[in-house]
Order: C-alpha cells, then structure tokens, then sequence
C-alpha cells in the first residue's frame, strides 16, 4: 500500500483511511456531509498527492501532444494555460482524461488519475517513440487542492510571497510556476480554488499553514460527491475504453474542425456518422431512495445503467449520472433494490457555486 507524504497528518486528525487504487487515504475526518459543506461554503482541501504529475520535455512535444490528445492543443499558447482532454485508444474509448499544461515551447505538464498510472505512462512512453521527447514522471510533488468561495483567499494568505501575489492574478484555468511550487487555478469540485503541487518534504508545513488559515481537511467522500454534483465524470465509473468521449458527455473535449490526425480520431467520425445510439445524462429522483453504480434505468426509449450516483447534500436528494439510450425521453424509472423509483432526466452540473444549478430542482 502506498502512502502520500501526508499520511502521518491524516493520522493526526482522525482521518479514516481506505485502500483507494492502492493507496491508503482518508475518506473522511469524521462527517462526509459536514466535510461537502464545508467546501461549497467556505474552504477545503484534499490531499491528491496520488494523481501522477508528468512532464513532456522536447522540441516536438507539441507535435506529439497534438497526436496524443483529443482536444486541440494549440488552444495552449499562454504560459500557465490548461487544457482538459481525453487521451483515447485507436478505437475511441478513453485511455484516461487529463489536463495538460502548457509552461514553454518545449515543456508541457499532464496531470493524469492515479488509477490509471502505469497503463498511462505505458501509453505515453509508446506514443512518444519517434518523437525524441522525454517523458518524465514527477514522484517527488505531492499535491494539495484548496476549494471553495474562501478558498483562493486562504490559501494566498498562507503561499511564499512571490508565488502568492502571482497566483492572485490567475485566471481560470491558468497556472503559475515558481522553481518546484505550481498553483493552478483548476479542481475537481465545481468551486474556485487551486491546486498547489510542491516538494514533497514541504506539504506537510503547508498542509498545516493551510488548516491554521481555516482551511479544513476533507476526504476522498466529500470530493465524490462534490464532483457528481458539479457533473464531473469519474474514470472507471463514467467512462472508460470500452466508450468514447461522445457517449460520455465529454464531446465538447473534442476537436475536430482543424483536420488533425489525432489517436481514435477515425473511430469517432465513423460513430457520429452512423449516429450514437447512448448518451451520458444526469438523474434526479423524485421518489425516497438512495441512487447507485450499476443500477437498471428504464425509459421509453429503452434501457440503460447508472455510472455514478449517491446523496445530494446541496440539493438534498438522491442524484446520479446514468448512460440511456438516445432520445426525448425526459423522465425514466431506477430500479433501486427491486422497486422502481420515479427519476428526471437532466442535463449536469447539479450544482456549483454553493448553489443548485436551475433545471434540477
């Protein structure tokens, strides 16, 4: 089992650690609910020292990020700019999805999940021959995410001061860099924040500065539900290699007006061709239940399952994500434990900004 450099500080505040894709981490401190609160009010953080930082250093890793990955790279010409984007196989389905970084010309920085690590540095290493790029994975980082309406504010408090007066002007989804220390302005919760990637030996100082700000610590649970709310897919559960980015709700991280030839790029003109018979939807349920993985969803347009699901602590009810058949059907059933319970189709986020999203309610 594999520990972050945080562990002990997890440990010291009473974090209940699981096994997550191999690594021991906390899934609370006491309640996810108080923990998911705490983050669409106030401030957060997470240890996701797991995710695997990998930096692509040449002359032609544009070239080969422009092969490698589905959304148009060429978007990055700001130093800091990210993108998100999946990285597919030759038959569409999703490798892994990522956000990639541009720093200079011939650096870029992906961010890729830690479930995936080594068939994504497999991929990588066997993509990038022919390229004369150099891959190089990150293991000294750890990573810190702070998220929530407070959250920028404390965490600038708490940064070096050149780092921290940098990071102030940081747009969304813009990143700065000072030796080792990078601050994005990203996350994964539907709330403003960044996320600090640092030396390892000096997260748990950090860590520590950051909770003295009010920044209070927050478990794998409460950064579930805060991206299902906020209708952010999760690896493994609402896409994977056995579907493509347009059967995921993720054709918008698709680019293809500007006749790149990028890996799976045939595969899913020919499926838009012959037209999707699934889609990715959102599912709120009307009646009293509990929304799971791999429940049994009924429309009239035919049946499919739900990918991700669980309680609402913003909106109070039971959501899901859930992959149906193409078509108008607007409302549908879940079969939650041999019954079957009335849910609405719609169309995520459920909410973000402390706030339910209109639509949903």
């Amino acid at each position: 089992m594999q520990r972050t450099p945080l562990y002990k500080a997890h440990l010291a505040a009473a974090g209940r650690m699981v096994d997550f894709s191999g690594w021991e981490m906390p899934i609370n401190y006491g309640s996810q609910i108080e923990e998911h609160h705490q983050v669409r009010r106030d401030a957060g953080m997470f240890d996701v020292s797991h995710m695997t930082v990998v930096d692509v250093l040449g002359a032609n890793t544009r070239t080969f990020l422009a092969c490698l990955l589905a959304n148009d790279i060429s978007r990055l010409v700001e130093p800091g700019k990210a993108l998100y984007s999946c990285m597919l196989n030759e038959q569409g389905g999703v490798i892994d999805d990522l956000i990639v970084y541009f720093l200079e010309d011939d650096r870029f920085r992906l961010v890729v999940n830690a479930a995936t690590r080594d068939k994504d540095l497999a991929w990588l290493q066997r993509q990038a021959q022919g390229f004369s790029i150099e891959v190089l994975e990150r293991r000294n980082l750890a990573m810190i995410a702070v998220q929530g309406p407070a959250a920028r504010d404390k965490a600038l408090g708490v940064l070096p001061a050149e780092l921290s007066a940098a990071a102030a002007e940081l747009a969304a989804f813009f990143a700065t860099e000072s030796g080792e220390w990078f601050v994005a302005r990203t996350g994964y919760t539907g709330e403003d924040g960044f996320e600090i990637t640092l030396p390892a030996d000096a997260a748990t100082e950090l860590w520590q500065q950051l909770q003295d700000a009010g920044v209070k610590p927050c478990g794998l649970g409460a950064r579930d539900t805060l991206r299902l709310e906020a209708g952010m897919n999760l690896y493994g559960q609402d896409m994977d290699e056995s579907v493509s980015p347009l059967e995921s709700a993720l054709g918008w991280t698709v680019a293809m007006k500007d006749g790149r030839d990028f890996i799976g790029r045939p595969a899913l003109e020919a499926q838009k061709n012959a037209g999707l018979q699934v889609r990715l939807v959102g599912l709120v349920l009307e009646d009293k239940g509990i929304l799971r993985l791999g429940q049994t969803v009924t429309t009239a347009d035919g049946s499919g399952i739900t990918t991700s699901g669980g309680f609402s602590p913003t909106l109070e009810r039971a959501i899901a994500f859930a992959r149906i058949p193409v078509g108008s059907a607007t409302e549908c059933t879940v079969d939650v434990r041999g019954k079957q319970l009335k849910a609405r189709i719609v169309k995520p986020p459920f909410a973000r900004n402390g706030q339910a999203c209109a639509g949903v309610l």
